[in-house]
């Protein structure tokens, strides 16, 4: 490996907790709390709108440049799969949160596979803050691209 990737701020992205986002979560990830699809549900829980389930901040995807991240770490797409994602959330999402997520690169490393051949793991995490600058969720998720040269 040359130059690490480590600190290397990959993009930003800005979005909305949509109402209607958050129903489409809610069935397929088959939602059984009505916070997540009934206001009053979500009020009577103390909460000021429904909730948007766990996995939310994964339609930030829509909104990135997928082909400029692969440009800026170097890496072939056809080689890569995801080997984690995990989330750590300051407090729940709600429908009305404007977010905006800062994805960065915390993490780079080579393995030798098991079966022979080389792996590159890249550990990139994402810092969503609210409009008033609060961090609600951080998104961590390593991508393995596989039978990299030597």
């Amino acid at each position: 490996m040359s130059e690490s990737l480590v600190g290397l701020v990959v993009d930003e992205v800005e979005f909305e907790v949509e109402r209607g986002k958050v129903g489409e979560f809610a069935r397929a990830t088959f939602a059984r709390d009505p916070v997540h699809t009934d206001v009053r549900a979500a009020r009577e829980a103390g909460f000021g709108s429904m909730l948007a389930t766990p996995t939310h901040v994964v339609v930030a995807g829509h909104q990135r440049d997928q082909r400029a991240l692969v440009e800026r770490l170097g890496v072939a797409l056809e080689r890569i799969v995801v080997g984690s994602v995990k989330w750590r959330y300051a407090r729940p999402l709600q429908v009305g949160d404007a977010l905006r997520g800062v994805r960065r690169v915390v993490g780079e490393e080579r393995r030798e596979g098991k079966r022979g051949g080389s792996m590159r793991l890249i550990t990139l995490e994402t810092e969503y803050v609210d409009v008033l600058g609060a961090t609600v969720v951080t998104q961590r998720e390593t991508l393995i691209e596989k039978g990299v040269p030597s």
